[in-house]
């Protein structure tokens, strides 16, 4: 053979990235067929390395290579045709090599060859006794070699081995999993899924290092991973940086998640950025057999996220927040349908009362959802949920829409609340919120004052230098702000001071045990109200639901106030008719003083 020969075939080897890569049960299978079909202890996938045939598949020899020097294997690679020893000791050439000294005397072997016609190696069978090999398995041997190549041309092909770590990937495990339902029928095992670094962590080291630094961190992990399973264990590689396993038979859960926990904790601790990255390990029990091999995947990888929240960073499995997450993925699909649905959201209206004068100020544009299988969603279930992707900006734009189509309609009749909508941390990335909302207005001809915009505490804290330029620019326009859910979040006091908001309203949790003169809530709310007014903001409570509440908030400076003591949502109609009847006899109103 020659040179240039050699190394275009070595080349067409590396390329296949099989040299050592973990076992696989697809090679394994026709390996043992090999075996059994000639009847001997030995078989083998052999690849011809430059100076070593290394064995992707292996029966009845413990050892994983053997050097290329007089090794049969690769005369087969090299002469790509099938070989046949009848007795090592009558062939000159290989009675004194590695085989021969070990006891081999028979052997066989079928080329693997590309569609090139580079070879590869062998599928090769080896005994300890001289015999002759019949036409039949010959022609059995040479069909199990195109299978084999078959195998490595579909891995190849489909992506089945990761080209950074050489780790088998999902496709593999998940044709690995159905050969254990194939061989171990009602097994109870468990997949894990380790979780190598969040995604922030992955984007952190790629922007300080680059993503080369990136790709000798999975390695060092695959490699670490390896090292911790063990021989004859198969990890898989199933994302940028998570790796999945399946358990032995037989270990009994509470001590082998103690196994995981202590393990993975001496991997990481010697890992090159263990102080930038946090390890999450994810545990499914299944029983083979009954559970799809991508349900399985899918719940060990849903476990290693709830990990993520836990002290010790492990966490086992959990049907209800599995049902949990796909119905929160349920509504965010049906969410999409429902804003061009056009009969399933709706907007209802809760009233804002001023307490000193029992007056109705304006209302707060609360959106439902009655979803047409489920029937009426919970906001505080779809909001969060919307508020995490491209739905919100058609949420809210909906919302606006909506709101403001409401104060038109309500012209005609005198009713002329101002309405509050809400909007979410991600609308402040919208770069054209401020002029839609002022073409909106001006296309209803509605004075800005009208419109009151609420964003919580927290959406401000996420990005604050934007949330004071979009915000100053807003109240440049008379739409007046307000800071919803006042005291939950964790803004900076000199921040708040900076926005150009009018108007604070306290979170309905500090409301609970406000009539307790004495208790926590009572001294936390009677502090925020006066913090507000030397801020120079106006205070609306939310969720009072007793006169005793309202009558202590009125005592304490606090303009207006909302709950189900002056109100529940209303429809529109329902609204403007409730409105109406208020005004009538607001001189026999109560006052809350």
């Amino acid at each position: 053979m020659s040179d240039d020969h050699e190394e275009a075939r070595l080349d067409a080897l590396y390329q296949l990235k099989l040299l050592d890569t973990p076992p696989s049960e697809g090679f394994d299978r026709i390996t043992r067929m090999a075996s059994q079909i000639f009847g001997l202890p030995v078989a083998a996938v052999s690849l011809t390395d430059r100076d070593r045939q290394w064995f992707k598949s292996r029966v009845g020899v413990e050892h994983c290579s053997i050097p290329r020097d007089k090794a049969p294997c690769a005369q087969v690679a090299e002469s790509s045709r099938l070989l046949v020893i009848e007795d090592f000791h009558a062939d000159p050439c290989y009675a004194n090599s590695v085989l021969g000294r070990a006891g081999t005397r028979f052997y066989a072997g079928a080329p693997l060859v590309t569609r090139d016609g580079y070879g590869l190696g062998s599928l090769c069978v080896l005994g300890t006794e001289p015999r002759k090999a019949t036409e039949a398995e010959l022609a059995a041997l040479v069909d199990l070699a195109a299978m084999v190549m078959a195998q490595i041309e579909l891995q190849h092909a489909f992506g089945r081995i990761d080209p950074v770590t050489g780790m088998p990937n999902r496709n593999q495990f998940r044709d690995d999993l159905m050969d254990l339902e194939r061989d171990h029928p009602g097994e109870q095992r468990f997949a894990v899924v380790v979780d190598m670094a969040r995604d922030d962590q992955i984007s952190r080291i790629t922007r300080a290092l680059g993503l080369a630094r990136v790709d000798d961190f999975i390695r060092e992990a695959s490699q670490a991973l390896r090292v911790t399973l063990g021989p004859g264990r198969i990890a898989y590689q199933v994302g940028n940086a998570q790796f999945a396993f399946i358990s032995p038979p037989g270990v009994e859960q509470l001590a082998y998640v103690t196994l995981l926990k202590s393990s993975f904790e001496t991997m990481h601790a010697s890992s090159s950025v263990r102080f930038v990255t946090n390890v999450a390990i994810g545990v499914r029990s299944f029983i083979v057999g009954t559970v799809s091999a991508d349900d399985v995947l899918r719940g060990a990888a849903s476990a290693a996220q709830d990990a993520r929240g836990m002290d010790d960073a492990i966490a086992l499995h959990s049907p209800a927040n599995d049902t949990a997450h796909r119905r929160q993925y349920g509504l965010l699909q049906d969410f999409g349908a429902a804003l061009e649905a056009g009969d399933q959201l709706r907007l209802m209206y809760q009233p804002r009362i001023e307490l000193a004068t029992g007056r109705c100020l304006g209302a707060e544009a609360l959106l439902r959802w009655r979803h047409p299988r489920l029937g009426e969603v919970s906001p505080a279930e779809f909001i969060p949920i919307i508020e995490q992707t491209s739905l919100a900006r058609p949420t809210t734009q909906w919302v606006l829409d909506r709101a403001m189509d409401q104060l038109v309609a309500w012209n005609p009749a005198g009713i002329a609340p101002v309405l509050s909508v809400n909007i979410s941390a991600a609308n402040l990335g919208e770069a054209d919120l401020i002029q839609r909302i002022q073409q909106a207005l001006l296309t209803r001809n509605l004075r800005p004052e009208r419109l009151e915009i609420e964003l919580t505490e927290s959406a401000i804290m996420d990005q604050p230098d934007q949330a004071l330029a979009m915000l100053r620019e807003l109240a440049e326009t008379g739409i007046c702000l307000a800071i919803d859910d006042f005291g939950t979040g964790h803004s900076s006091l000199a921040y708040l001071q900076r926005l150009p908001a009018r108007i604070v309203k306290i979170d309905q949790t500090f409301m609970q045990n406000l009539t307790e003169m004495a208790g926590a809530d009572f001294v936390l709310v009677e502090t925020m109200i006066g913090l507000a007014h030397k801020l120079g903001y106006r205070v609306v409570a939310e969720g009072i639901e007793t006169p005793e509440a309202a009558a202590i908030l009125t005592k304490l400076g606090c303009e207006e106030a909302q709950g189900f003591w002056f109100a529940r949502p209303m429809e529109a109609d329902q609204f403007a008719a409730w409105l109406s009847d208020r005004q009538k006899g607001e001189t026999n109103m109560p006052h809350y003083v």
